[in-house]
């Protein structure tokens, strides 16, 4: 047995035990985008004045902790609080992979009272859904619910609400299985099956939400198309007849719907988390200190604090400053290997190429669909840009770095957390989510030989528009 002392407090620690395994167990979340394979350096802790990555220290003997600034994510709802506002209550939670978002809503006016966020602290199992399912087919789902129900009940108590009858829970098809404490193993490999994709409805204290009188989950279209989407697309409703809308939710997964009235092709591209700072050398969630935007004349963090690294919209708009000084060039070449965004925080060569990835996918995904269902661009009504960083992208930047097609520039609109709002209004209205997934068919890209070709072509950053 060994002693682990955190901030004054004794903790039990055992040795031979690693130090990640340790922490989680006594509730401290470190973030470790890897899943812990020691190879992405973002679990670093002090032991007894040495800094350490958490997930490769082996406990020895008794030590002294000292863990990272707690991060308190800075999420742009979309939507303004009304603490003025009256009615039956309800709880609206988005399950993002890397935020929390909880709203105490009036059912009434179908307006937002309060809302708080957090950080999910299954991140402390990996950045991305596939880290997590491998987690979950380790040691089962226990450890990834109790996480991120704990993270709930605080955020609840952040809220200070007395006891509503119904929350209403939109997330990703791996977030919803995990926050219900189901396997989501068989999501880890082909043919990708879920347990569930149907609304659920539990009681509150069931999964130890006692001032919660039920739980009901919006229903899912995919495996990797959750109720995220489904929230999405009913905030954002259908288009006019004859007319297509593309939602793309821009986080940890991208994932995309292109709909009309009568149909609906859906996909997720496996951008990575790119977007949320995980895969990033200097990458970091939207919290105090990151570099939110960013041009040749300088740059803005979250909160006005010195810069402590760069976030998703910050780094949309670094990799077009630099097109822009030709620093990098079109095949992505980064002229020296890295670039100084500021004190301490570097873009370097590696950050480009996952920019390149995962823009190519997002990018690569949307043409897919639209050569799929045969839709030209003017067909377009709008294009809807969802995700925790959607409401602060800068659209020039993203089109000039070839995130998003340029021939739809003019038609995108940033719509904050579309899941949290889509929640919201299902929560006060009661819609039929039928209507959005009747009709929805899954686009598998890793077999579709038009994205494989679309995605090296799209690799490129496209001379013409530099």
């Amino acid at each position: 047995m060994a002693k682990m002392i955190i901030d004054g407090t004794e903790y039990t620690a055992y040795p031979g035990e690693l130090l990640s395994d340790a922490l989680r167990r006594a509730g401290f979340s470190i973030p470790m985008p890897c899943g812990g394979r020691g190879i992405c350096g973002k679990c670093l802790v002090t032991v007894n004045a040495q800094k350490v990555p958490a997930c490769e220290f082996v406990i020895e003997s008794d030590l002294s902790v000292a863990l990272p600034r707690r991060e308190r994510i800075v999420s742009d709802l979309g939507a303004a609080e009304d603490r003025d506002a009256a009615g039956e209550p309800a709880f609206a939670l988005d399950i993002g992979t890397t935020t929390l978002a909880l709203a105490l809503v009036s059912r009434n006016g179908g307006k937002i009272i309060r809302a708080v966020t957090g950080v999910n602290p299954q991140r402390a199992f990996g950045a991305d859904v596939m880290n997590r399912i491998g987690a979950c087919r380790a040691n089962g789902p226990a450890p990834l619910q109790t996480a991120v129900l704990e993270a709930v009940k605080e955020l609840l108590r952040e809220l200070d609400a007395p006891y509503v009858d119904t929350m209403y829970v939109a997330g990703n098809t791996t977030m919803l299985h995990l926050f219900f404490g189901v396997d989501c193993s068989a999501m880890g490999a082909a043919p990708y099956t879920p347990v569930f994709l149907a609304s659920r409805t539990v009681p509150g204290a069931s999964l130890g939400l006692d001032g919660v009188g039920q739980i009901v989950s919006l229903p899912c279209a995919a495996a990797f198309v959750g109720a995220d989407l489904t929230a999405g697309l009913n905030l954002v409703g259908l288009p006019p007849a004859g007319k297509y809308r593309l939602l793309v939710d821009l986080g940890t997964n991208a994932e995309i719907i292109l709909f009309s009235e009568d149909s609906a092709l859906c996909t997720a591209a496996a951008a990575g988390p790119c977007f949320e700072g995980a895969n990033i050398s200097c990458g970091m969630s939207a919290s105090e200190g990151a570099i939110c935007a960013y041009s040749s004349g300088g740059y803005t963090t979250v909160g006005g604090a010195p810069a402590a690294g760069v976030c998703g919209t910050g780094l949309v708009d670094a990799v077009a400053a630099l097109l822009e000084n030709e620093t990098i060039d079109e095949a992505g070449y980064l002229e020296g290997g890295s670039y100084p965004l500021a004190p301490g925080v570097t873009l370097t060569q590696e950050d480009v190429r996952q920019y390149q990835l995962a823009k190519s996918a997002v990018c690569s995904a949307i043409r897919t669909l639209l050569l799929r269902q045969s839709v030209e661009y003017d067909e377009i009504d709008a294009l809807y840009i969802a995700g925790g960083f959607s409401a602060k992208i800068n659209i020039e930047n993203a089109v000039k770095t070839g995130l998003l097609p340029r021939e739809l520039e003019e038609k995108c609109v940033a719509v904050g957390n579309s899941s949290l709002l889509g929640t919201v209004k299902f929560a006060a209205e009661q819609n039929d989510l039928s209507v959005f997934l009747g009709n929805m068919q899954y686009v598998d890209l890793a077999a579709d030989p038009v994205f494989s070709d679309l995605f090296i072509e799209n690799m490129l950053f496209g001379g013409d528009d530099l």
